[in-house]
């Protein structure tokens, strides 16, 4: 029963993530990306390039585009690319064309430079979103993993050809402006996508080498109530023996822990490195009871 509440709570939060993140980005697409001509890859770059020779609905190109790529990585890669893509390929068009029918959503600002840095938050936030719950956003992504498949080639490789084929199409329509905001967006999209697929799980390492490892061992594990490793380590200038004491802890218990090792030895040497993402018992698994004993 636990276990699928658990998994029913997993869904949920999946299919918040991946609704909120198809909704900012068709907003954005509609409120900046469009009406003030900024270049920007993927399908939706392809259909800007489209609508300015064809008098076709942009969100009509996207649909059609992200159609065709599903059912393509459906038959080349297989069933989990199809289901894990195929929410995104149908919710962002819709929403674009919802979001483009609002009145004044294309007269949000006359600024390019605002639009484009909204645009590249934005974009980076609601890309994060969607991939932070494993799903993917579908379009020119199955396009590069069925190429990275078809030829088994890196998969990031294709990411850059097809992101500079689009953009350079885009960039051979455009004036110097939208080209330089283009980038603008580009960058910050890299930037806030790498923070939020990381928010939240990013935690700190803290590495203490000591002749008093035993009690700072048992000071972390009491005080800090985190989970520690000990490992067996030789000094490179004395050649002595000794052991190091490793904990993973939020940032909030920093200050906590440099207490603890000063207290015990002021002259300990401390590292203190920043992890992107921890896994297993106690992070992404439920904690059991820690009772302390002594190192043998």
């Amino acid at each position: 029963m636990k276990k699928s509440k658990k998994e029913a709570l997993s869904n949920l939060k999946t299919a918040l993530f991946v609704l909120l993140g198809n909704a900012l980005l068709a907003f954005l697409v509609a409120a900046f990306i469009i009406p003030h001509n900024i270049i920007m890859g993927g399908t939706t770059g392809i259909a800007l390039v489209a609508g300015k020779y064809l008098p076709i609905d942009t969100a009509l190109v996207v649909f059609i585009l992200n159609s065709i790529l599903l059912i393509l990585g459906l038959i080349i890669i297989g069933k989990k690319l199809f289901f894990t893509s195929v929410a995104s390929t149908f919710l962002y068009p819709l929403m674009l064309s919802l979001f483009q029918r609002i009145p004044g959503i294309d007269s949000l600002t006359d600024n390019t430079l605002l639009a484009s840095l909204f645009a590249g938050v934005l974009m980076g936030l609601s890309l994060g979103l969607v991939m932070r719950v494993g799903s993917s956003t579908g379009g020119m992504d199955i396009a590069n993993l069925i190429l990275s498949k078809l030829t088994h080639k890196s998969v990031a490789i294709y990411v850059y050809i097809t992101d500079i084929i689009v953009v350079g199409a885009q960039a051979v329509i455009s004036d110097s402006e939208s080209i330089m905001m283009g980038i603008v967006v580009l960058v910050l999209e890299s930037l806030v996508l790498e923070q939020t697929m990381i928010f939240g799980k990013a935690q700190l390492q803290v590495y203490v080498v000591s002749a008093q490892y035993e009690e700072i061992r048992k000071q972390f594990l009491s005080q800090l109530k985190a989970g520690v490793t000990m490992s067996y380590i030789k000094t490179g200038a004395l050649g002595k023996e000794e052991k190091a004491v490793m904990c993973i802890i939020p940032s909030r218990k920093l200050f906590a822990a440099n207490e603890i090792v000063q207290s015990i030895d002021p002259e300990a040497f401390v590292t203190v490195t920043k992890i992107k993402e921890v896994r297993g018992r106690g992070f992404t698994s439920e904690r059991l009871p820690l009772n302390y004993q002594p190192e043998q």
